[in-house]
């Protein structure tokens, strides 16, 4: 089959004036660097062109799709690194289209796999796959497909027979398929995509991912003599790439083990210029290759945000977060009723028993108003998403928010990876990330594209101390006005709500409280959910890695303010129980054997 291209392909060239712009679609000085460009003069295809202005809405490349495009076009390997929510995914698929439409010989659905896209979670695989049908609009003999867990297995064999010209995967269902299902053609595979490789490889999925890499001929290993290593088809120059809006250790080992001199997009002028190469040298050892690389990634130190997003925090008193967390809701979709929100918790119980409290809890400032007459506190759309949801209700609930103009998302971080939410005004971290990086993938589903957007971070007083933390990466909050907020809002009877200085002594958070407390005691479904919700939120806190350990602790925690948090009056008793047990237990092993620094946690629930 003919691979003769019909436009030409170039490299980015590393100029002064732009090498801070890499990777941050805000930079004014870039952007004046890349007024001029188009998709066009990238190299694409007319047509395809026209299908990223007509059906995908770009008038232009973004930053990092100026940077990346022409590298991929290229057929160098790459790993880019830019700030979520400024087009990756188009930065890789335009390229691949413009190659497979270029044949000489059309491509058929009989020529199996040319293009392998692996994502984190199914939810980024629906959305890579809807892009990729926009884009094909014109290309029809270009078949787009996916395959996913929680899917038919036997209805995904009989697409993979037929043949799928781009492949979007997850990486558990992929390997069983690579594995069981022969009829997966793969021998002409050209391109292996890691979108969110640093979520990817969180979510466990380093092994399978190894082992991928291995069946399809793309482990680059450095010994010519290694056992089960199946060959790469010679019909083909591979071409890898790895998409990441952070780089750690995991990326890092990811990239030795899989690209050849790949260049780098998205890493500013202080740590590596943005079209160095990354040169694996031949020396006496592995490791010696792989600490010069990982030298290179432990210097990036900056979180990389959008500048027009506005990020904000909330001291708010552990006790006070449930009735705290409404009344900021209402103010949101009161202040603007048309707009998108979406707000993360650590657990997939935490989703559940929010999600009911919002869609069933009714409220009147009014003492007097009979029940029966009192309004739904909360009165948008809101919907819910979470890893132990039906695939079904899962899909159903991805594309009501994305389709929906006015919506309240509540998630685990599922949702925090990759997914473009269109018009997302404001971004609720009511629990915190588990871990540092978390924290930029969260607000990245707001300011998209230019877009505006701001983010909230709910914070304990005892937790103060992760917006240092913050600090250190380049990320500055301000604080939230929530005592102006909170008296913003009419209660009957207490004329002098402005003298309240601290939130749990605020009338209005005490009478929603009380009224909070009542609605659960008289729902015995709501009471269970709280409890579920109460033992798994303990159970996330405690998970907490890195750094964050430090400042999120569960000893400094009040079981007694959690409780109430979730509107119960008392420590669910199981637990309370169980806390005190393992609290008498480490007492007792750590007389007996000394301070142990190995504690065990329980794995956040995503």
């Amino acid at each position: 089959m003919g691979t003769k291209m019909k436009s030409k392909t170039q490299v980015v060239k590393n100029k002064d004036n732009d090498k801070k712009a890499v990777g941050n679609g805000t930079n004014k000085e870039a952007n004046s660097v890349f007024a001029s460009c188009t998709f066009s003069s990238l190299g694409l295809h007319p047509t395809l062109c026209d299908q990223l202005r007509e059906r995908m809405g770009f008038e232009g490349p973004t930053l990092v799709q100026a940077q990346a495009i022409p590298v991929v076009l290229s057929g160098r390997h790459a790993l880019v690194n830019a700030a979520t929510g400024t087009g990756k995914t188009i930065a890789y698929l335009a390229p691949i289209i413009h190659h497979l439409q270029s044949y000489d010989k059309r491509i058929e659905r009989s020529d199996g796999t040319f293009a392998l896209v692996l994502v984190p979670t199914r939810e980024l695989c629906l959305q890579v796959h809807e892009i990729l049908q926009k884009l094909l609009h014109r290309f029809h003999w270009i078949v787009p497909g996916y395959i996913m867990g929680g899917e038919s297995r036997s209805k995904e064999k009989a697409r993979l027979r037929k043949g799928i010209s781009i492949l979007i995967a997850t990486p558990g269902r992929l390997l069983d398929h690579l594995k069981n299902t022969t009829s997966f053609l793969h021998t002409n595979l050209r391109w292996i995509i890691f979108d969110e490789a640093d979520r990817i490889l969180e979510l466990g999925f380093g092994k399978e991912i190894q082992e991928i890499l291995n069946l399809l001929g793309s482990m680059k290993t450095g010994h010519e003599d290694q056992e089960n290593t199946v060959a790469r088809p010679s019909k083909f120059q591979r071409q890898n790439l790895l998409l990441s809006a952070t780089l750690n250790e995991k990326v890092n080992h990811l990239a030795k083990i899989s690209l050849e001199d790949p260049v780098m997009i998205g890493i500013d002028d202080k740590t590596m210029e943005p079209t160095s190469k990354i040169r694996f040298a031949h020396s006496d050892s592995d490791e010696d290759n792989e600490d010069k690389f990982s030298n290179k990634i432990e210097a990036v130190g900056a979180y990389k945000v959008p500048e027009q997003l506005i990020q904000r925090y909330l001291k708010v008193p552990c006790g006070s977060r449930l009735a705290t967390l409404l009344s900021v809701l209402k103010h949101l979709f009161e202040r603007e009723p048309s707009q998108k929100v979406v707000v993360f918790f650590s657990t997939c119980d935490a989703v559940d028993f929010h999600y009911s409290v919002l869609t069933e809890f009714l409220f009147s400032s009014h003492p007097q108003t009979e029940e029966g007459n009192r309004p739904i506190f909360l009165g948008c759309k809101t919907l819910r998403l979470h890893g132990n949801m039906e695939q079904e209700d899962r899909t159903t609930s991805f594309q009501a928010f994305k389709t929906d103009k006015s919506a309240l998302l509540l998630s685990t971080d599922v949702s925090a990876r990759g997914l473009d939410f269109p018009n997302v005004r404001c971004i609720i971290q009511y629990d915190s990330p588990g871990e540092a990086t978390e924290y930029v993938h969260r607000v990245g589903r707001t300011a998209r594209l230019g877009e505006r957007g701001e983010s909230l971070l709910f914070l304990q007083p005892a937790e103060i101390d992760y917006l240092q933390d913050l600090k250190k990466h380049g990320v500055s909050l301000t604080e939230y006005p929530l005592v102006k907020v909170l008296d913003s809002f009419p209660l009957s009877g207490h004329k002098n709500m402005k003298n309240s200085v601290f939130i749990d002594m605020h009338p209005w958070i005490m009478c929603l409280q009380k009224a909070l407390e009542s609605f659960l005691s008289s729902k015995p479904h709501m009471d269970e959910l709280a409890k579920k919700a109460f033992c798994s939120w303990v159970r996330a806190y405690t998970a907490h890695r890195g750094d964050l350990k430090r400042i999120f602790m569960v000893k400094k925690l009040h079981l007694g303010h959690v409780a109430k948090s979730f509107a119960l009056k008392q420590i669910p008793s199981l637990v309370g129980k169980s806390f005190q047990n393992q609290a008498k237990k480490r007492k007792r092993f750590e007389k007996k054997n000394g301070p142990s620094n190995k504690r065990k946690v329980a794995r956040r629930v995503k």
